[in-house]
C-alpha cells in the first residue's frame, strides 16, 4: 500500500489539475485546527482545493510541500485495513528532509470514506508540522458532526453553488466599479443566463435539456445518498414525495402538523418525528433551508409555520412538477441563496398588523437589513401591500432603510421616517458583500 500512495502522490505532483474560475470564498487555517470545505454535492469543493494549492504554490510554498489524496480513488480502497498512518508514511519515505522540518500541506478529499479518519487526521496535527484541508460529501462531512468528531479541532467553511459574481467570472464580464452603459448592459443579459441556469458549477453553458437531466441526478443523489442510504430510512418514498412538495412549494409556509397529513393522505406512516427529522436532514445535505420568524422567543420561532427554500432556484425549475412554482417565488428564492451564503441567520419578519416582510438577517455591524422580493410593483394593489409591509416593519424595529427587490425596477420611495430602495435582483446580487468577513 505504501508503494501505491507513493505513485498516487508523485502522480498529483507531475499532474495540473483544473482550477476553474475561482471562488470568492477565502479559507483561512488556523493553527491546530483542520479547514475543512463543506456544501451541498457538486457545489466544487474539489475544484477548490485545488486553488488553495495554487494561491500556496504562487505563494512560493514548493510544489513536493503538497499532500493530495482523493480516498475515492479505487486504489485506496483498502486503505482502511492497512491503516491511514501509511500515508505518512509513504510520503515522509518520498522526502525525508522535510520530517519536522518543514510546514506540509495536507489536502484529503472525500476523507469519509476511509472508517476512523478523525482519529488520524487529530493525530496528524498533532504530531506532524502541517496544515489540514478537508473536504467530503456533505453526507458524512456535516458541520455539527465535524464539532463532535474532531472535539473543535476543525473550522467548517461553506462552499455554495456559484454566486452572480463568480458567474459573472465564468461569463469573462466585468462587474467590478462603475458599470459603463455597455458593461450595464453584459450584466444584465448575464443574469438572465443566470436566472435559466442557476450556480452550479458544472450545468454553466449547457443547454437546457442536459440542464435538466444533471439537475435530476444530483436531486437523486441528495435524496438516495445523503439521507436514505445513510440514515437507513425505511420508507424512501416518504423522503422523495415530501422532497418533491417542498420544491414545488418553494417560498411557501409549511408546519410539521401539515407536512405529515400530506404524507398520510399519500398513505404513508410517516410520524411527526420522521418527518422533522427529514427536514433536518434535507438542510444537513445543503439542499432544503428552512426558514422561520423572526422572534426574541425561540419557542414563538418553532412554532410558527415556517418557509421553505432550495440551495439553487434553477434546481428548483429543474426537478418541480411545474404546477406550483412561479417565477415570483423563484426570485425569492434566488434572493434568499444570497443572503444565506452570507448570513447563517435567515428570518423572515411578520408586523404587528400580521403584514409579511420576506427577509430579516442581521450584518456583522449588528445592523438588521429587511428584504422585501416582488417580481413588480407595477399593480398599485402588489405595490400598496408590499410598501405598506416594509415601512411597518422599518418602523417597528427603527430601521431608517428597507429594500424591495424585483425583476427589473429600480426607484426609491420615501416610506414616513425612512426610504424603501427597489431595486432590480442583478443590481442587489452585486450590491451584496462578497463576504462577511
Amino acid at each position: 500500500m505504501i508503494e501505491t500512495i507513493k505513485s498516487i502522490l508523485l502522480d498529483f505532483q507531475e499532474a495540473s489539475p483544473e482550477t476553474g474560475v475561482p471562488r470568492h470564498l477565502r479559507i483561512e487555517t488556523i493553527p491546530g485546527k483542520a479547514a475543512v470545505c463543506i456544501g451541498v454535492r457538486r457545489s466544487g469543493k474539489s475544484t477548490y482545493m485545488f486553488q488553495v494549492m495554487k494561491r500556496l504554490q504562487s505563494s512560493g510554498v514548493p510544489r513536493e510541500s503538497i499532500l493530495y489524496l482523493n480516498f475515492f480513488d479505487d486504489r485506496l480502497h483498502n486503505l482502511g485495513q492497512q491503516g491511514l498512518g501509511s500515508i505518512t508514511e509513504a510520503y515522509y519515505s518520498l522526502y525525508p528532509e522535510k520530517k519536522n522540518a518543514e510546514t506540509i500541506y495536507c489536502f484529503f478529499d472525500e476523507v469519509q470514506a476511509v472508517p476512523g479518519w478523525e482519529h488520524f487526521v487529530d493525530r496528524l496535527m498533532r504530531t506532524e508540522k502541517c496544515h489540514v484541508y478537508l473536504t467530503g460529501s456533505s453526507a458524512q462531512m456535516l458541520s455539527k458532526e465535524i464539532a463532535t468528531q474532531m472535539r473543535g479541532r476543525a473550522v467548517s467553511w461553506e462552499l455554495f453553488p456559484f454566486s452572480f459574481r463568480e458567474f459573472l467570472d465564468w461569463k469573462g464580464v466585468e462587474s467590478t466599479g462603475p458599470l459603463s452603459t455597455k458593461k450595464r448592459l453584459l450584466v444584465q443579459k448575464s443574469f438572465e443566463d443566470y436566472w435559466e441556469t442557476g450556480g452550479f458549477p458544472e450545468v454553466a453553458g449547457l443547454g437546457r435539456d442536459l440542464r435538466i437531466r444533471i439537475h435530476q441526478e444530483y436531486f437523486h443523489a441528495i435524496l438516495f445518498r445523503d439521507l436514505v442510504e445513510r440514515h437507513d430510512v425505511s420508507h424512501p418514498k416518504a423522503v422523495t414525495d415530501l422532497a418533491h412538495w417542498l420544491v414545488d412549494n418553494t417560498a411557501s409556509s409549511y408546519s410539521v402538523n401539515s407536512l405529515t397529513g400530506y404524507l398520510k393522505s399519500l398513505g404513508h406512516k410517516a410520524p411527526k418525528s420522521a418527518v422533522s427529522d427529514y427536514l433536518e436532514w434535507f438542510e444537513d445535505a445543503y439542499f432544503l433551508f428552512t426558514v422561520r420568524i423572526f422572534d426574541a422567543s425561540l419557542a414563538r420561532s418553532n412554532t410558527n409555520p415556517k418557509k421553505v427554500y432550495c440551495v439553487d432556484h434553477a434546481l428548483v425549475t429543474s426537478v418541480s412538477s411545474g404546477i406550483l412554482v412561479n417565477s415570483g417565488h423563484l426570485l425569492e428564492n434566488l434572493a434568499f441563496a444570497a443572503l444565506r451564503r452570507l448570513y447563517p441567520e435567515v428570518y423572515y419578519y411578520k408586523t404587528k398588523t400580521g403584514r409579511e416582510v420576506d427577509f430579516i438577517v442581521q450584518t456583522r455591524n449588528r445592523a438588521r437589513m429587511l428584504v422585501q422580493v416582488c417580481e413588480s410593483l407595477a399593480k398599485p394593489q402588489t405595490r400598496k401591500r408590499e410598501v405598506t409591509a416594509l415601512s411597518e416593519a422599518m418602523t417597528e424595529l427603527k430601521l431608517k432603510s428597507g429594500t424591495i427587490v424585483t425583476r427589473s425596477e429600480d426607484e426609491r420611495i420615501d416610506a414616513g421616517g425612512g426610504t424603501i430602495q427597489v431595486v432590480p435582483m442583478w443590481r442587489f446580487l452585486l450590491d451584496l458583500p462578497e463576504s462577511t468577513e
